[in-house]
């Protein structure tokens, strides 16, 4: 990739204040022992040198935009959760804990470190044990490693330090179903009743087809990060693919799909909260808020502080949780169902609802939109080539979870089944009640995490005169938290909302794109199979997404009127 050097010599190193000094006394230590068994690499670090100043001048857009994704998308998935065995390894409390003040004072401040003086490959003779690892992702630069130097053999039969291998890369099988699980497994449970009563029961067989698709691509994820040696996120596919403009345009379409499900929650939060409260409502002089619009604004003066955050591990232990809140939510639902025995209607079911079941085809694709996260977790496991086996497991196991919710919800509620399904359970049942507060409580800590990383990329394109100040971090994402509440309360539409995303975005990120970039990457060693399988993919994801946002848009803009 032409981009590799110029963006890994950008500064994005992150790590606390306490281990500078250390490290620092570590890496003159490098330095010296490199420039005592390697004079004649002084003109290529001083080199080096002056086209990082050069590089470290202001501009108007980093040509490497985003370089934050990777450690926002691994905060905002759980990937290397601290201290949680099960989750990951504990780096993220050293991510977390100076992020955003390393992000706002230092990101366009170089850091000369030993690794940018010399070659990143190097010959085999020449090479010597290292005392530190360089990036293992072509857009950012090295970080002091902390463990034994791990090496890959290229294919021009070379040996170099292999690109930074995050510390995180020690994911075990369980971690990573359980990381994609929570990705997957998240607010879409809820409306998947709601899914079938707009598409009928036949319209449930896309829920599967979908879930078919969805694995395919994922496996193709693998494939194009696999192409290349430095390639760990979906920006990094979609600029080996498509240079430059296809990492920020689909690094774009990512954000806004992470910017949509803030909105979700808003909207999430004013329903089930004023469904609790229905008489709750707030009088300024001649100025009334009703209980749907109290909500909404109150949830967004609940999030604000946790935007605004520096350390969000906390909030990454919680929501962490999301597959157990998931699990109590589904719990809840069977209960009240099969040994309350509330509201079944068998006889008030449709077979096929060909008016509506656009508006299904959204709902459903939304369930399978995790795939900006795949290739982080496939990048954080030990044994990258079970990927396949945790993708299957994870896709299984939340298939019949969506599955599963949509017969049960929709033979309980029939035609009154609302966008959630826990607006339509008895609220006098204790399981009802603990099936709503889990599910007004996970967006809480959800909700930060989500932000993040469409704040971290905003945050990158502010001038370097004034990255040392926070006021504009903070004004940033104010300005984000605003917005997304006016979206919530001008369009307070959960199952359209929803059905829009999952019909534009999410068809783009999970089946076009994938299939593009794969085939854009692989070119004419592509099979007739692989190449008919990427065709029928994209062609199926253009259908839905055309009926899909047009039958979600019209609907949207018929309530509105």
């Amino acid at each position: 990739m032409a981009m590799k050097n110029s963006v890994s010599e950008q500064s994005f190193y992150i790590d606390s204040e306490e281990e500078e000094d250390e490290e620092k006394v570590l890496y003159d230590k490098v330095a010296d022992n490199e420039a005592a068994n390697n004079s004649d690499s002084s003109n290529y670090s001083s080199d080096n040198e002056n086209e990082i100043r050069q590089q470290s001048k202001p501009n108007s857009l980093n040509p490497s935009w985003p370089q934050s994704y990777r450690q926002s998308i691994d905060l905002y998935s759980s990937v290397p959760s601290p201290s949680l065995n099960f989750l990951g390894t504990p780096t993220l409390t050293r991510f977390s804990s100076s992020f955003l003040s390393s992000t706002l004072t230092r990101r366009h401040t170089p850091e000369i470190l030993p690794s940018l003086n010399k070659p990143l490959i190097t010959p085999v003779d020449e090479e010597k044990p290292k005392e530190r690892r360089s990036s293992s992702h072509s857009l950012l630069p090295p970080i002091p490693l902390r463990k034994s130097s791990l090496k890959k053999i290229i294919p021009d039969g070379k040996s170099s330090v292999s690109h930074e291998l995050p510390l995180s890369r020690q994911s075990s099988y369980g971690q990573a179903v359980l990381n994609g699980m929570n990705v997957l497994c998240g607010v879409g449970i809820l409306s998947t009743p709601y899914a079938v009563k707009e598409g009928g029961w036949i319209g449930l067989s896309i829920l599967l087809i979908y879930a078919i698709l969805s694995y395919y691509t994922g496996i193709l994820l693998r494939y194009c990060l696999d192409s290349q040696p430095g390639l760990e996120t979906y920006p990094d596919i979609g600029q080996a693919a498509f240079g430059t403009v296809g990492r920020i345009a689909i690094s774009i379409i990512l954000y806004v799909e992470l910017y949509a499900c803030c909105v979700e929650y808003i909207i999430l939060e004013s329903d089930n909260l004023s469904s609790l409260f229905p008489n709750a409502h707030l009088n300024i002089g001649s100025f009334e808020l009703n209980s749907h619009h109290l909500f909404a604004v109150m949830t967004a003066l609940a999030v604000l502080p946790t935007v605004w955050l520096r350390d969000l591990s906390i909030l990454s232990y919680i929501s962490a949780g999301g597959v157990i809140a998931s699990i109590l939510v589904v719990g809840c639902l069977f209960w009240v169902g099969l040994v309350d025995q509330a509201g079944f209607e068998p006889q008030k079911t449709t077979t096929l609802n060909l008016s509506t079941l656009p508006v299904a085809i959204g709902l459903y694709g939304y369930c399978y939109s995790g795939h900006a996260v795949f290739p982080n977790i496939y990048t954080s496991m030990a044994k990258p080539s079970q990927y396949p086996s945790v993708l299957l497991l994870s896709f299984g196991i939340c298939t019949v979870m969506y599955a599963a919710v949509a017969v049960l919800g929709y033979t309980m509620f029939g035609e009154s089944t609302q966008s959630q399904f826990t607006l339509n359970m008895p609220q006098d049942l204790v399981a009802s009640k603990i099936a709503v507060w889990t599910t007004v409580v996970n967006p809480f800590t959800k909700y930060a995490l989500t932000m993040s990383p469409v704040a971290m990329s905003l945050e990158e394109l502010i001038p370097s005169s004034h990255v040392k100040s926070h006021v504009y971090s903070i004004l940033i994402r104010t300005a984000l938290v605003i917005s997304t509440l006016l979206v919530a309360l001008s369009i307070p539409f959960f199952g359209l909302v929803m059905a829009l995303i999952g019909s534009l975005l999410t068809m783009l990120v999970t089946l076009i794109l994938p299939c593009a970039c794969y085939m854009s990457i692989v070119k004419r060693k592509i099979s007739l199979f692989q190449g008919s399988m990427c065709v029928l993919v994209i062609g199926v994801g253009l259908v839905s997404a055309v009926f899909g946002s047009y039958s979600a848009l019209s609907q949207i803009i018929q309530n509105l009127i």
